[in-house]
């Protein structure tokens, strides 16, 4: 060791020799002065070069824009759209950047007017959203029949469980309760019921599945051709890869940042939410429940227990993106999971804030805006290296999880089935259980008493195991019904009608289960151990608000859902000529008879 050591001084004297010789003076080439000048240059006027360069890529972006619209308008459509769009968002930000204070001082006495007349303008706007609501009910009733008036009355005692069971009822605030579900309910309005949002939300579900089958190149190459053989391990998983080191990506560039701070800034206007709460429910629409809190790291052990509670159940409320694209593989819909995820993020806040009311006085509220975390990549390759590497775990997670679950769901479906046999019940099992449980709640969702059984199985399933094995049983229903089979086969109802399976879909969109209740601790433990006791205190009500803010959202689109037809056509006339008492002014009947006259 010590000649070790004598070795490695000797070195550095050599070393430290020969960095003085480096330093003496010595006479530059012609070349070398000309490189020097020209780097003098560019430091000089380094800010004029990179606009210079900018405004030439614009350029040329817009060019190549104008020159594809004016060869197939048509065809450039979502081109122009986003560059419509992005240039409105660049100016804005431009805007807000140099002219704040001017902004913030031209709209003060309007803001100044509406503090001191807020008292009684709240009540007449919350007047004003329930007899809109009340007469667009009565419209809607008398035009498409009383099934969504279920859905509305499931809506309200969902409200009035969640204020009964409330941690502190005399403290509630009303404002963030009424306008998330106002919130709620005017997206998916939009979404569900105008031609313009049905078709923009289509039109990103299919632009969405195109893009989730690139995947399908890299697991065929690694996996072979028969890939699709083993159809969830080398067609789904690789999926979660790619979607993994494409939000790493975005993240790297800064786009997730920005998207998540536009949503949370609106949340906040509308809701009057504080900054952390609302940027984590804004981020639970694109990552997951232990990513999102990761925006706001440096704040999360200043912020009141309600805070708190409310980042849990926006965790809770909705789905990351990377499962997302899973759930679409597997034959869910995408346009109605994407509506699902941004219609929970509001009500995520609605449900929190009257679950779990504000006591305590915020300490984070920051005018200008809260400094979300960047990515600790130092390139784009390495950001989608990092998120592919990220994926492992989750990949990993999924695969175990459905392993040991499903193993565990036949274990407990044969003992259940001993048990029931000697009371001569052999059909006992789990899904039997948590469909008696779990049907007053999924009928009150708008779920036709016929399907009620079937989805209050499937909510047994998402709330006791993971909604990775309940949605994996909706897309055999699913399946099952496209392929136009009979619906009953020795009594046991074979798929669920298409309105039926859309509530289904928007009630399971959320990762409220035991399961994630303890990654929800161990995540958020590690980012603020000070607040262990809180976390863990708050966990399992944060969980209960986040399933019931995923059945709100459902009742939602249970009001707002138009399906096409409930069942296919020939099964829909055979019943027709089988029955006597098939209703005469069916709307359904005669959309197949047009179908079948054209």
């Amino acid at each position: 060791q010590e000649d070790e050591y004598i070795n490695i001084e000797s070195d550095l004297h050599e070393n430290k020799h020969d960095s003085v010789d480096d330093e003496q003076p010595r006479l530059k080439g012609h070349l070398e002065k000309k490189y020097d000048k020209t780097c003098e240059f560019y430091k000089k006027h380094k800010t004029r070069i990179q606009y210079l360069i900018y405004g030439i890529l614009i350029t040329a972006y817009l060019a190549v824009v104008i020159a594809a619209c004016s060869l197939n308008f048509q065809r450039a459509l979502p081109l122009f759209i986003i560059t419509i769009l992005a240039i409105f968002f660049i100016c804005w930000d431009f805007l807000i950047a140099k002219y704040e204070d001017r902004i913030a001082a031209f709209f003060f006495p309007g803001e100044r007017y509406l503090e001191k007349q807020w008292f009684w303008l709240k009540w007449v706007l919350c007047a004003a959203l329930i007899i809109t609501i009340i007469c667009w009910l009565i419209f809607d009733t008398a035009k498409r029949g009383s099934r969504q008036l279920i859905s509305f009355g499931g809506l309200v005692m969902y409200v009035l469980l969640m204020f009964t069971f409330s941690k502190y009822p005399t403290r509630v605030a009303w404002r963030p309760v009424f306008s998330g579900t106002g919130m709620q309910f005017i997206l998916g309005l939009l979404i569900l019921r105008t031609k313009v949002g049905f078709d923009i939300f289509n039109w990103l579900g299919i632009q969405i599945q195109t893009f989730l089958e690139y995947s399908d190149t890299g697991a065929k190459f690694v996996f072979g051709e028969k890939y699709t053989d083993h159809f969830f391990a080398f067609k789904v998983l690789p999926i979660v890869v790619f979607f993994s080191t494409v939000m790493s990506m975005l993240y790297h560039v800064g786009f997730m940042q920005w998207l998540v701070g536009k949503v949370g800034w609106i949340m906040q206007i509308f809701m009057g939410t504080t900054p952390v709460e609302s940027l984590v429910a804004a981020g639970n629409i694109f990552v997951g429940q232990t990513e999102s809190p990761l925006l706001v790291r440096p704040y999360l052990p200043y912020i009141t227990r309600s805070e708190l509670h409310a980042v849990m159940t926006a965790g809770f409320s909705t789905i990351a993106g990377s499962v997302l694209g899973a759930y679409i593989s597997l034959g869910v819909s995408a346009s109605h999971l994407l509506t699902a995820s941004v219609m929970s993020a509001p009500a995520s806040l609605a449900t929190s804030k009257l679950f779990w009311p504000e006591t305590e006085k915020p300490t984070v509220i920051l005018r200008s805006g809260l400094q979300m975390a960047k990515g600790e990549s130092k390139n784009l390759l390495e950001a989608a290296s990092q998120g592919a590497s990220t994926s492992i775990l989750l990949v990993a997670n999924i695969a175990v999880n459905l392993i040991s679950f499903l193993a565990l769901l036949a274990f407990f479906d044969s003992a259940l089935s001993w048990v029931g046999n000697l009371f001569n019940y052999p059909q006992l099992n789990f899904e039997n259980i948590c469909a008696y449980v779990f049907m007053p709640f999924s009928f009150m969702m708008g779920v036709d008493w016929e399907d009620s059984f079937i989805v209050g199985g499937l909510l047994g399933y998402k709330t006791f195991f993971n909604e990775f094995v309940a949605y994996e049983r909706l897309s055999k229903l699913i399946h099952n019904r496209q392929k136009g089979g009979s619906m009953y086969i020795n009594g046991v109802k074979q798929y669920m009608t298409v309105r039926s399976e859309v509530i289904a879909t928007y009630a399971l969109c959320g990762f409220a289960n035991f399961g994630s209740l303890g990654l929800v601790i161990g995540g958020l433990t590690s980012i603020a151990p000070s607040r262990k006791k809180e976390i863990a205190g708050g966990a399992f009500r944060a969980m209960i608000a986040g399933t019931v803010t995923c059945f709100m959202t459902a009742c939602v689109a249970g009001m707002l859902t138009v399906p096409d037809l409930e069942v296919p056509c020939h099964i829909l006339l055979g019943n027709a000529f089988n029955s006597t008492d098939f209703p005469v002014n069916s709307t359904e009947l005669v959309e197949c008879c047009q179908q079948l006259f054209t």
